[in-house]
């Protein structure tokens, strides 16, 4: 028999995944790097080990279920999301991602992880063709940096630098990589495009000591 905590954790990882997706934009949680940010399954925070990644985890309940006071201000620090990151990482991405790690500045966001994109393909149980696969094998350091602007219940997350192994990557590298390794784990997310905000969220400001989400009065 299922037991009534099981039912609620679900739920509960239900409603901050749902919430997640709607309030933080794909760059903050990492646009390109397939374990962050924006889209996918959290951490029930009764279950989280780290009282950090349940902390955000709590917050963002709070938004989903309507329960965040109206005109209130939640913070989202790097420690906390860093550890939140960490915790959820393995869930996502349970072979070839490691070191995640972001970094908030005013209005933008970078994110760093070891990646190992065909390992990160084949445990989505996603088939790599030969000559796809001699190009991308081997762990690289994977960083990013985009801007976030938001307001008016809208937010959008522009990239502005990729690199991958020390080298940047732009045009049609770039595109390859956001179709098949960003995408196929956030099918809805939008980049360099806007998207509505969860309902009672007004907007979003990153600075580097927090991401402030604010909630509508």
């Amino acid at each position: 028999m299922v037991s009534p905590g099981t039912i609620l954790a679900g739920r509960t990882e239900a409603a901050a995944a749902s919430c997640l997706e709607k309030i933080m934009p794909p760059a903050f949680v990492v646009r390109l790097l397939p374990c962050f940010l924006i889209g996918s399954m959290t951490i029930p925070y009764s279950l989280a080990s780290d009282p950090a990644a349940a902390g955000v985890t709590r917050k963002l309940n709070l938004i989903e279920t309507g329960r965040a006071a109206p005109g209130s201000i939640l913070r989202f620090t790097p420690a906390e999301l860093n550890a939140w990151v960490r915790e959820k990482a393995p869930a996502v991405v349970p072979d070839g991602f490691r070191q995640p790690r972001l970094v908030l500045g005013n209005g933008e966001a970078s994110a760093s992880a070891l990646i190992d994109f065909l390992r990160v393909r084949h445990a989505s149980g996603i088939e790599t063709n030969w000559l796809v696969a001699k190009l991308i094998q081997g762990e690289k350091l994977v960083q990013a940096r985009a801007a976030i602007q938001s307001a008016h219940g809208r937010a959008s997350v522009h990239l502005l630098r990729v690199e991958v192994g020390g080298l940047a990557v732009s045009g049609a590298a770039l595109d390859f990589l956001v179709q098949n390794f960003f995408l196929p784990f956030y099918p809805n997310a939008k980049i360099d495009e806007p998207f509505e905000l969860a309902d009672n969220v007004d907007r979003i400001e990153v600075t580097p000591a927090a991401a402030l989400v604010y909630i509508r009065r």
